[in-house]
């Protein structure tokens, strides 16, 4: 299976900032290290470029971010420092979610060191996230023909509420968010299919509604490309989740998602999200875990 990451991932956000920017590389060395991947799976993306931010973004927002021109407000709102390392970590997860959905059409499953950045709308930033990456992904292979119809699976903690904004009323990609109801953020709209989780929802009820959501949901609609939004953070122990997942329980949530889709031979491109464990280790343990249990898939 191939890996996406690039050191430019990281723009340092500092141990202060509750978002663990140092996990992107911290992934990638895990991945080699036990030999879930080798030198030779590794590929560094391209930047987006404009044109492929504009399939999703505004030309103000973009112009923006390029510029350095945010308001003190949607700072505030995007939650993450601005500097030009930022917009070039963001450019380039979202040029590695591009290169894993073309890899994962070849291959049938890729992984990339980061994105998932879904509270990112067309006009701003919020939750840490200032591109939508898995949007321009979809958006790029859309324009070029590879595909017509793609599927999200958004299984962060958090509702991928700007996913469901950028693809509103859009038949051609369906939306699926299983999220810890009573979080981030207030304003939920409404995606393809939500799954509202109780406070403390764990490892069997999770992995039984989740189970009937996929299988129902990926052979009715048959889509070409699945983008699946692996989060780290409805772990029992996340800082800023209120689900009860085990490491184990996390790990049987990637085998329904990834093998229930090659199963039906739709290709999956992997993308992390958030992940805000106690112990960073952890949260490193189960973004590597997804990786592990996705190439166990490709057999």
């Amino acid at each position: 299976m191939r890996i996406i990451h690039h050191p430019g991932y990281d723009p340092h956000f500092g141990q202060q900032h509750v978002f663990p920017s140092v996990k992107f590389q911290m992934v990638r060395d895990r991945l080699l290290g036990d030999c879930i991947a080798s030198e030779s799976d590794l590929l560094r993306p391209d930047p987006a470029s404009n044109d492929d931010l504009l399939l999703v973004h505004t030309p103000a927002w973009v112009d923006a971010l390029t510029h350095g021109t945010l308001t003190h407000a949607q700072i505030v709102r995007l939650e993450v420092p601005y500097s030009q390392a930022m917009v070039r970590a963001f450019r380039l997860m979202a040029g590695g979610s591009i290169l894993a959905a073309q890899l994962a059409l070849e291959d049938g499953v890729a992984y990339n060191c980061g994105g998932g950045f879904h509270h990112a709308f067309p006009g701003h930033g919020e939750g840490f996230c200032a591109v939508n990456d898995v949007a321009v992904a979809i958006r790029t292979l859309q324009r070029s023909g590879r595909i017509a119809r793609a599927m999200v699976i958004d299984c962060d903690v958090h509702h991928g509420n700007g996913t469901a904004a950028v693809f509103a009323d859009d038949p051609s990609v369906l939306t699926i968010s299983l999220h810890q109801f009573k979080n981030y953020p207030a304003v939920k709209p409404p995606s393809n299919v939500d799954v509202h989780l109780n406070n403390g929802t764990g490892d069997q009820d999770y992995a039984s509604i989740l189970r009937r959501v996929c299988e129902r949901t990926i052979q009715d609609f048959a889509p070409q490309l699945l983008f699946y939004v692996a989060g780290a953070d409805p772990y029992e122990e996340d800082q800023l989740g209120g689900l009860a997942l085990t490491r184990e329980g996390l790990a049987e949530r990637d085998r329904v998602v990834i093998s229930t889709a090659r199963g039906l031979g739709v290709p999956v491109a992997i993308t992390l999200a958030g992940g805000y464990a106690q112990q960073l280790e952890d949260t490193v343990a189960i973004h590597a875990a997804t990786a592990k249990v996705a190439q166990a898939c490709l057999r």
